[in-house]
């Protein structure tokens, strides 16, 4: 079997010995933990947060657009950039590598553990199940107070964002803001998971974001064989085993096929 239709422009070829044993090492491993970033959503055509800022919304800041206080100021407009993200993810489809990620996990359902950064829900869309969304989900709503009885989804008012008719409570955006906490169980399970893979895959993080870039830390610390999936280099080579210098859509179909 030749890799040679995977050797991308952005690094070295990969011999096809060392494709073989990563791939000897996956079919061996007790538990495979996998984090990817916005690099592998970036092959499917989906603007990172701030390549989404032009035109119009090239004027405000991050973190007007990103805040609960930003929100707060201006919410039809922290509510329109949401949706005019939402739209633009809408028109994407998920790629290769989330596919074959999918895939794996339907084959093995107790041996990977699928964590992103990402908030396209590209994953969910090709299939995957569980998925442990450490920023949230973009496609989801939550009540930016904490709900009365009186806040029913189903019952709001109002589009530019939607409130609850009894109170005025906001609907928001189900993704983390700038000064917000990470959802403490998806983080737990991650960070569990860490501590008892054998192997990891970093996948198109630039991995200087915490605490999702501390997993691989983790993951080695413990033992784990950690391998970074990444055209450019990362702040994670350091402690990887492995760098490879490919995109993630390239490089997984191949890397995470069932054997013949």
């Amino acid at each position: 079997m030749t890799f040679d239709s995977l050797h991308a422009p952005a690094g070295p070829p990969i011999a096809d010995t060392e494709i073989a044993s990563l791939r000897q090492r996956l079919q061996n491993a007790r538990h495979v933990l996998v984090l990817t970033g916005a690099g592998a959503s970036a092959e499917s055509g989906v603007p990172t947060f701030r390549d989404a800022q032009t035109g119009y919304w090239a004027q405000f800041s991050p973190e007007e657009m990103a805040s609960e206080a930003g929100f707060l100021a201006h919410p039809q407009r922290v509510w329109d950039w949401y949706q005019y993200r939402r739209d633009l993810i809408g028109r994407v489809l998920p790629n290769a590598g989330h596919v074959a990620l999918a895939q794996w996990q339907a084959r093995h359902p107790d041996r990977m553990t699928l964590v992103t950064q990402n908030v396209d829900g590209l994953h969910q869309r090709a299939g995957s199940r569980p998925v442990l969304c450490l920023h949230g989900n973009l496609m989801d709503n939550r009540w930016l107070l904490p709900p009365k009885a009186c806040c029913d989804a189903r019952f709001t008012e109002g589009d530019a964002p939607p409130q609850c008719p009894g109170c005025g409570n906001y609907l928001r955006p189900g993704v983390v803001w700038f000064g917000e906490a990470l959802p403490q169980a998806e983080l737990q399970q991650a960070q569990d998971a860490a501590k008892g893979c054998d192997l990891m895959l970093v996948i198109g993080t630039s991995g200087h974001v915490y605490p999702a870039a501390a997993l691989a830390h983790i993951a080695a610390r413990g033992g784990a064989h950690v391998v970074v999936i990444n055209p450019e280099p990362t702040e994670l080579d350091s402690v990887a085993d492995q760098c490879w210098r490919l995109p993630s859509a390239q490089i997984l179909p191949a890397l995470l096929a069932e054997p013949i």
